[in-house]
């Protein structure tokens, strides 16, 4: 067959588009991915009948679905579609604009030549949804750019044959020497429109103006080096004899006057912006939001929940934007300083990117130096900009990452995984995490129940087979033992933590003796509690932690623990106490699945009646209930997976969101202020995946947050998308995934558009054998950029409970870093998320109350961030 890559992906992208048609002829409405499918397998269909042209292919992408067809969201999600297919004249590119624009579909063309019956219209119920994913909500107003700067007014003239377009920052006095008006008045001047945006002069056209005064240190470099150097009237001379030599056209105006009250408004030439609207520039908060992103004040609907969070601030100065492209910000001697070092500038930067973090929602340039946040703030040239940072300076050595109308959040932390089998990393990776905690060693029947990597050979096993996986790692010890040397001696292997595990036999003597050792080697302890009760009751194993800093894995009991009452634990401080995203939120087919799962992960006999009875103890729909509004009141501090083990590793970050939904949904606002946002909320559950499990696992100064200092390890999402789908891993300051369409394309956008490796993880095929599904094998196997093939483990970070010599004795590209400041660590430390309130539970009807108010909320019957996003 002499198959190449781009084949058979496409390939596969028939495979979704078939599986579209099938639910589309069964009167299913599709959802984003289904519709996209579908919309570019018949264009490529079309394309190899090879009777219609590009301009027809795009007319009749348009008609396959109507909005009767889709889910409701996706009008709102899907805009284009592209894709390339070869035509009798070779390979071009089809772009679909307003591919959901009529309300009907022609389904005999979207379901041609498939086979399947063409189904009626009425089989499409229509539903009322007034749900847009990702929308953005402006407060009212205008927003005035380049305020209280001097400007003026000047004619201008184009005396040449051809269009002239001039961007907003590049200096008007180095304009096209055909651009006739008055140069002098333009010294240390720019056009006063949006940043990025151009000002087009046609070939005679004559039209006036307004120019605003540069910032900064005012210093002018590049264009046609008419200046070169610092604003200087005392050089003007110099200045127009430069002007005069190389026939730049100039005519000075008369009668210019500087601004004042009482002069005439036709006699004004110069005045200052902001006092006068002559001179003024403003544009609307909503065109700015479509340019820029939103600004303080204005609100973005996550995903397709109903949170929204609303800006508290933007570091940008209003028409000083930095934004990257052809004829915009981000050129030489205009966004881009000259002159600054590679040690002077930022390595990349994003730009005006909303940050929605623990410690704030706003919008900031995110500079990144050396693989570390450097900075949050302003970023571009400090010699014509205001406000720029001096440690934000964007440079000929900078890359450039556009954040405009993007969600940045950092990577998430999952603390709770079990190292089944080593492509879970990759599913890990895809939905916006960056750090992996937990242990195993593979498919064995002790990792498929507990977090544990039990010998030092073990450890040396995950460490080096983890290496170039571009993501940081820390593996847990086998804690359950009642005497000291062999728990030293997993530390002493690389051990960042050590694990009780029931399985194991979580004994208050066990207990004692594990958390003795952590605390001599200041690392945490993850505890899976007594089911049981076989020691004692939930009160026994907390007096055996005695007082002592402990991590508490599923605290309400259904993936394990004391039955029916281990959530009390939320109610101890010192317990960090944390869920696994089974039971996140709690749903109607919640308790219905849990059975098997648990029997499956605890190499449980369903043909002996006790494992049948312990299985159910765990389950509990009033518990699951109360972990619901626990987590809604900050009492539990963190999400996980319990990845593969009754956990789910790549829905770590949508089951957080679905619960803050659900809550909301079911309790309102929890903001005491009483605010119109959903900021408080937003802030508290994005703790619980990222800052909060790094600070319970003593690696909060590396990782856990968008702060200065710490390793860019960051997701880059489209508010529509925000929670499902992430845009861009960043991973130590470079781009591990993203997502990328066809590498035969013209462009980076036309299907398949897949989430793909990039530049950092093409040394993961060293990993694994090639027995790796069809997917993987394609995206893994061929070549791209294979000289970063140590990328991976450069940029990322192997934690442990003491650098012993480790990375040498292992052989460790990636860093290796001590976790520390643990042991102190108490429920208070959790941030936001750190009530403590006094739980009970009635042993005989589960009830929870908390300070004696009964927990309790309904099952949800349907969740956001699911059926308008994934195809299976």
């Amino acid at each position: 067959m002499k198959l190449t890559p781009r084949e058979i992906e496409k390939l596969d992208l028939h495979n979704a588009g078939f599986l579209a048609q099938k639910r589309l002829a069964r009167g299913l409405r599709l959802n984003y991915t289904e519709a996209v499918a579908l919309i570019a397998t018949q264009i490529l269909e079309f394309v190899r009948d090879g009777d219609k042209t590009v301009a027809e292919l795009m007319d009749i992408g348009k008609q396959l679905l109507g909005r009767r067809q889709v889910l409701p969201a996706v009008p709102h999600l899907l805009d284009t579609v592209q894709v390339e297919g070869t035509f009798p004249d070779g390979t071009k590119l089809i772009t679909i604009h307003d591919a959901i624009s009529s309300e009907e579909g022609n389904l005999e063309l979207a379901l041609r030549c498939s086979f399947l019956p063409v189904p009626s219209s009425e089989k499409f119920t229509r539903t009322e949804d007034d749900v847009h994913p990702g929308e953005i909500i402006c407060r009212s107003g205008d927003i005035t750019l380049n305020p209280y700067r001097r400007a003026a007014v000047l004619k201008v003239i184009n005396t040449g044959d051809r269009p002239v377009q001039i961007g907003s920052h590049y200096h008007f006095i180095e304009v096209n020497p055909s651009l006739v008006f008055d140069r002098k008045k333009a010294y240390g001047m720019r056009l006063n429109i949006p940043a990025g945006t151009a000002t087009r002069f046609e070939p005679g056209e004559n039209k006036s103006v307004k120019l605003v005064s540069i910032g900064g240190k005012r210093v002018i470099r590049g264009g046609n080096a008419i200046v070169d150097g610092p604003v200087d009237d005392a050089k003007w001379e110099e200045v127009l004899e430069a002007l005069s030599a190389r026939g730049f056209g100039n005519n000075e105006e008369e009668n210019a006057r500087i601004h004042e009250m009482s002069y005439p408004k036709t006699d004004f030439s110069e005045g200052i912006t902001g006092e006068n609207l002559d001179f003024t520039a403003v544009i609307s908060r909503e065109a700015y939001a479509n340019i820029y992103g939103p600004t303080t004040g204005d609100k973005i609907r996550l995903g397709d929940t109903n949170l929204y969070a609303e800006i508290e601030r933007d570091f940008a100065v209003y028409g000083d934007e930095c934004v990257f492209g052809g004829g915009k910000v981000i050129r030489d001697g205009m966004g881009q300083a000259c002159g600054y070092p590679p040690d002077g500038a930022l390595d990349t930067v994003i730009t005006n990117a909303v940050i929605i973090d623990y410690s704030g929602i706003f919008k900031a340039d995110i500079g990144i130096k050396d693989g570390l946040i450097v900075s949050l703030g302003k970023a571009g040239n400090p010699d014509i900009m205001d406000g720029v940072f001096s440690n934000m300076i964007i440079g000929v050595n900078t890359e450039v990452i556009a954040g405009e109308g993007k969600i940045i959040t950092a990577g998430a932390i999952d603390c709770h995984v079990h190292f089944i089998c080593p492509q879970l990393a990759y599913e890990a990776i895809a939905s916006g995490i960056t750090t992996l905690v937990g242990g195993g060693t593979g498919p064995a029947e002790g990792t498929r129940a507990t977090t544990c990597t039990p010998a030092p050979s073990h450890m040396k096993l995950m460490l080096q087979s983890t290496d170039d996986l571009p993501l940081n790692f820390g593996f847990t010890g086998k804690g359950n033992s009642s005497t000291p040397d062999e728990l030293h001696e997993i530390i002493k292997a690389g051990a960042m933590g050590l694990k009780l595990h029931e399985d194991w036999g979580t004994t208050p003597a066990a207990i004692d003796n594990c958390l003795a050792v952590a605390e001599q080697h200041d690392v945490q302890v993850n505890i899976h509690t007594d089911t049981l009760n076989e020691s004692g009751f939930v009160e026994n194993t907390i007096a055996a932690f005695k007082g002592r800093t402990i991590h508490a894995y599923h605290s309400e009991g259904a993936g394990g623990g004391h039955a029916p009452d281990i959530i009390r634990v939320c109610g101890v401080k010192n317990v960090l106490p944390s869920s696994t995203n089974p039971t996140r939120p709690f749903t109607s087919n919640t308790i219905d699945e849990h059975l098997d799962m648990l029997m499956v992960c605890h190499h449980l006999d369903k043909n002996i009646p006790e494992d049948v009875k312990f299985a159910d103890s765990r389950i509990r729909a009033e518990t699951i209930a109360a972990e619901d509004i626990l987590h809604d009141m900050g009492a539990i501090s963190i999400i996980s997976s319990d990845s593969q083990a009754m956990g789910r590793i790549g829905e770590v970050i949508a089951r957080t969101w679905q619960t803050a939904h659900k809550m909301k949904s079911q309790r309102g606002s929890i903001d005491p202020n009483g605010s119109n946002n959903d900021n408080l909320r937003i802030k508290r559950y994005v703790a619980k995946y990222t800052i909060n499990p790094a600070i319970a696992n003593g690696i909060s100064q590396y990782v856990g947050s968008v702060e200065v200092g710490k390793l860019a390890d960051l997701v880059l999402w489209k508010p529509s998308f925000f929670g499902a789908k992430p845009e861009m891993i960043i991973k130590g300051g470079v781009i591990a995934w993203a997502n990328m369409g066809d590498p035969n394309a013209s462009i980076p956008t036309p299907e398949p558009y897949l989430f793909r490796f990039w530049i950092a993880v093409v040394c993961m095929s060293l990993s694994f054998s090639f027995d790796i599904v069809v997917f993987l094998d394609i995206v893994l196997m061929r070549p791209m950029f294979g000289a970063f093939g140590k990328a991976g483990s450069t940029n990322s970070i192997a934690f442990v409970a003491a650098d012993n010599g480790i990375k040498n004795l292992y052989g460790l590209q990636k860093s290796v870093r001590a976790v520390n400041n643990v042991r102190k660590l108490t429920k208070l430390d959790m941030k936001l998320n750190d009530a403590l309130p006094n739980i009970t539970v009635d042993p005989e009807t589960y009830m929870v109350t908390a300070d004696g108010e009964v927990l309790t909320c309904d099952a949800a019957t349907t969740v956001p961030l699911s059926k308008n996003y994934f195809l299976f």
